[in-house]
């Protein structure tokens, strides 16, 4: 979904697209270098560091039956000259971040396949949750002539694919963005918990104990877990759209 729309039939705008992408490129170039880290060697001064037998002892908790499970043998790598402990809090901090994201993709999948439309901005085209059509849709995007209500009538993949450019460019400085606060504030600050972004609205991590106590634990196992089925299940319906009948089971 584009967060913002380039254009709409209600108003016409003055300001070329040149100025708009320079603009909106300067104002990324300020945050990154608010939130990036002051050098990259502060990187192996990280308090993120876990061994191997950590990871064993986590693969025991989370998986009692499976266990330690490591066929690509990552755990024993040392990426970018760092050591192996350090090796492993990256990929601890990686798996959570993708899970989130996957787990994230999977609702948005869901959505998207179910033809909800979110009124985003309570116009002719987003007033109707579920009955998006409208003889006065909105435009997405003038240049493509694509209207929200195509968006929310088409496939999830193709829903990506009509998204134009200026829509995609939008959604990579806003990932760029959140990319140089979670590595400032994962790295540089040197957080000892992976996938400690400092990000808590509905305010879990104020429990005794904080993110690192009793209760946060069950949570965060329940997280590793819910992010690894979600992973694997983006990636399968994402293989039956490409490939049809490719997942032999049920599925949105």
């Amino acid at each position: 979904v584009t967060l913002f729309p380039i254009s709409s039939t209600k108003a016409a705008t003055k300001t070329t697209p040149t100025t708009m992408k320079t603009a909106i490129l300067a104002s990324v170039i300020a945050s990154a270098a608010a939130f990036a880290p002051a050098s990259v060697n502060q990187r192996s001064t990280t308090q993120l560091h876990e061994s191997k037998e950590d990871l064993a002892a986590l693969a025991k908790k989370l998986n009692p039956v499976l266990g330690y499970f490591d066929p690509l043998g990552l755990s024993d790598d040392e990426f970018w000259g760092q050591s192996n402990e350090a090796t492993i809090g990256f990929l601890r901090e990686s798996e959570i971040k993708h899970g989130r994201i996957a787990m994230v993709a999977t609702i948005g999948f869901m959505v998207q396949k179910f033809g909800v439309h979110f009124p985003l901005y309570l116009g002719p085209s987003g007033s109707n949750g579920f009955h998006p059509e409208s003889s006065d849709a909105w435009l997405l995007s003038s240049s493509t002539g694509v209207t929200f209500s195509d968006i929310a009538h088409a496939a999830p993949l193709d829903a990506v694919s009509m998204v134009p450019f200026a829509g995609w460019f939008q959604i990579f400085v806003v990932a760029g963005w959140f990319e140089c606060i979670a590595y400032n504030r994962q790295w540089a600050e040197g957080r000892e918990i992976p996938g400690d972004y400092g990000y808590d609205p509905l305010g879990f991590t104020k429990r005794p104990g904080g993110i690192a106590g009793k209760d946060m634990e069950k949570l965060r196992m329940r997280e590793i877990k819910n992010g690894r089925v979600a992973m694997m299940t983006i990636a399968a319906w994402v293989s039956n759209e490409v490939i049809p009948g490719a997942l032999p089971v049920w599925h949105p």
